[in-house]
């Protein structure tokens, strides 16, 4: 009976000692809630402007799609007309993901994440906020175990490498919301 309390008493030691233990590595860095807020705000924005944006039917023809998002790209523009680098990316949230990077991403893991940026091909890519990733440009998609590193984001935006730099783009009109230069190590 004894020996029974005993392992009892052990089993919720060690469960308190791991939920502590799971409560502070899920802890977030407040740079990453600043992030994540403004991404919330942004998405709320997008939100308004698609709903005044005309609606594309399933038969819609290719150079509806373009007429589309173009329109959605310059509703957006006029939405943010003092947007500028560093609004989301704030020097914070920069370091924050440089060192994510930086101690994520060590050695031969590095190396292929670099590998795998740079073979994208990129050649078109105005690093511009409020403007269009270029059509033209490849995608470079970002590995999932990276992902589950950064801040995490709405469906509505995508990471997106060019060269060391590290864009925030929507994923429907492809306008770069922001980015960071020499995100890479």
């Amino acid at each position: 009976m004894k020996r029974k309390r005993y392992v009892c008493l052990w089993v919720c030691v060690c469960s308190l000692v791991w939920g502590a233990s799971l409560a502070v590595a899920q802890k977030k860095d407040p740079a990453v809630d600043v992030f994540e807020k403004q991404v919330k705000e942004y998405i709320e924005l997008r939100n308004k402007v698609r709903a005044n944006a005309p609606k594309l039917s399933k038969d819609s023809t290719a150079e509806q799609i373009n007429a589309y998002r173009t329109t959605l790209q310059d509703s957006l523009r006029s939405a943010r007309p003092n947007a500028k680098r560093g609004e989301f990316f704030r020097p914070e949230t920069a370091d924050y993901i440089r060192r994510t990077l930086k101690t994520e991403f060590q050695g031969k893991d590095r190396q292929e994440l670099r590998e795998q940026v740079f073979e994208t091909e990129t050649q078109g890519v105005v690093l511009r906020v409020n403007y269009p990733y270029a059509q033209s440009a490849e995608l470079s998609e970002m590995p999932a175990t990276l992902l589950t590193k950064l801040p995490q984001l709405p469906k509505e935006l995508r990471y997106r490498f060019v060269g060391r730099n590290m864009l925030l783009v929507d994923r429907e009109s492809d306008v770069i919301i922001d980015y960071m230069p020499d995100a890479l190590p």
